[in-house]
């Protein structure tokens, strides 16, 4: 809906919301059904709300649509709901042991078709309140019918896919909660991935003999394999030891379709951030194939090679040096590039900073090419861990070479100005460049200097570091 028509209608709503909630009782089926999709389309509004004014009576009536006669009904509130739940996220959490119990008796009562909606909406259940969910009483009640559709689907049936991701969504939420159901589950992906590796050589090697796979099964078992990593952390270690997974994921970082690379470089990502151990040795083997997928024509395979090589630097320190020149050339290339996508540049960024962190003497010689975007693209995001390691990381390079941030200071003064809280020492490192800056051109040059900057700009940087 646009803003505009959003906007005029806001007045209104007091009245229709309960109007349209009272219209999921219709007794024709085909009215409850459109009364579902219309209040999706208004669930930002409920939100918005003091909770007891709508969304309790919405979630209230919606879930008894999920368990409605109709199929037509089931599913568009099952849609319906799905949307509401992005929309409320933590919302949802003190009303999560009713949720849960409607979802999981719609499991006994679905057919084929609105069983793929359902594990949608549970998927998106467990995005929305994360660990939240890691909760006893209700992995009591949601894994048991999730783990009887995993037993009784076969490895070839495409059923899978959904119930795959919803169990990716799932496992991430639980953490530690999902502990008990792992091994069965890590297993049967690794045995996914295998096999259609398998089938993918058979078939390269005799086309007229065997038939082409279909990669989705590998796709979404990489995918649900970085579900358990993220959510399993350093648990997931004893899994990763006894299977040859590492082996799997060079291979499947070679695959000619960009959506197997793609997923295949989330989990290298995932598993250096949850096991390091046993990525390592294989980092002489993986960043030249890193390197390659540095290409913006694919926009998500280049995303998460980037992102796998800031976190593969962060646990490499300054054993990283030996392999910067493989990656850096190209991440400077990407994000000078007119119209890269903006993920795609905070990536790029925190990449760069964090090689400059662990390696400057690599790094920082090329400042002037990337420090303007590198600033432009930071300045945007919120303060996080990534975004920390990112700046320490530019702090060292502007040590190692502070003629390379001259022509682009402002730029710099203005991504320190974005920082809302920087943890201490970082604050103290901002201050000391902006100081040392200062020192360097004298009080009558920084006053001509400072003249430039925006108001809000000045009084910040007055306000946090007193130049």
């Amino acid at each position: 809906m646009c803003v505009c028509c959003m906007q005029d209608m806001v007045l209104y709503l007091p009245e229709l919301i309960p109007h349209l909630i009272q219209c999921l009782c219709d007794k024709k089926a085909l009215v409850r059904s459109i009364a579902c999709w219309t209040l999706s389309r208004y669930a930002h509004w409920v939100v918005s709300q003091p909770p007891d004014s709508y969304l309790k009576p919405l979630m209230t009536e919606l879930l008894k649509r999920i368990l409605d006669s109709n199929k037509r009904v089931q599913e568009a509130a099952c849609s319906a709901f799905a949307t509401l739940e992005e929309e409320a996220c933590t919302e949802l959490v003190p009303y999560l042991s009713f949720i849960l119990d409607t979802l999981v008796f719609a499991f006994s009562k679905y057919q084929h078709k609105n069983l793929l909606i359902l594990y949608d909406a549970i998927g998106t259940l467990a995005d929305s309140v994360g660990h939240h969910l890691n909760q006893p009483e209700y992995i009591q009640k949601l894994m048991p019918p999730l783990i009887q559709k995993w037993n009784e689907l076969k490895d070839e049936d495409k059923d899978l896919f959904p119930l795959l991701e919803c169990l990716s969504s799932v496992a991430t939420a639980l953490q530690s909660g999902f502990l008990p159901y792992c091994e069965p589950v890590y297993q049967r992906c690794v045995t996914l991935v295998q096999k259609n590796l398998a089938q993918a050589m058979m078939y390269n090697q005799h086309p007229d003999q065997y038939e082409a796979p279909d990669k989705d099964f590998m796709i979404v078992a990489l995918d649900l394999l970085s579900g358990l990593a993220e959510g399993l952390g350093a648990h997931v270690e004893q899994l990763v030891t006894r299977s040859n997974v590492m082996t799997l994921i060079f291979q499947c970082m070679q695959d000619t379709m960009p959506e197997v690379r793609q997923s295949s470089f989330a989990l290298l990502g995932d598993l250096t951030k949850a096991c390091f151990l046993h990525v390592k040795p294989c980092i002489a083997e993986f960043l030249p194939v890193l390197g390659l997928n540095l290409n913006p024509e694919f926009i998500s395979v280049c995303n998460n090679a980037t992102w796998a090589i800031g976190e593969i630097a962060i646990q490499m320190g300054t054993e990283m040096q030996p392999f910067v020149a493989l990656v850096l050339n190209n991440l400077v290339e990407i994000i000078n590039r007119p119209n890269t996508p903006k993920t795609l540049l905070e990536n790029t960024a925190i990449t760069i900073g964090r090689l400059g962190y662990v390696c400057p003497q690599e790094v920082a010689p090329m400042l002037p090419q990337f420090v303007r975007p590198w600033c432009t693209s930071l300045r945007n995001i919120r303060d996080n861990e990534e975004k920390d390691s990112a700046f320490r990381g530019i702090c060292v390079m502007i040590g190692v070479n502070p003629g390379g941030v001259v022509q682009d200071f402002i730029f710099f003064c203005d991504a320190v100005a974005s920082w809302v809280n920087p943890k201490d020492d970082l604050r103290d490192m901002f201050y000391k460049i902006l100081h040392g800056f200062k020192d360097q051109v004298g009080e009558d040059n920084w006053q001509q200097f400072s003249e430039q900057f925006p108001p809000l700009l000045k009084e910040r940087l007055s306000a946090c570091y007193g130049v």
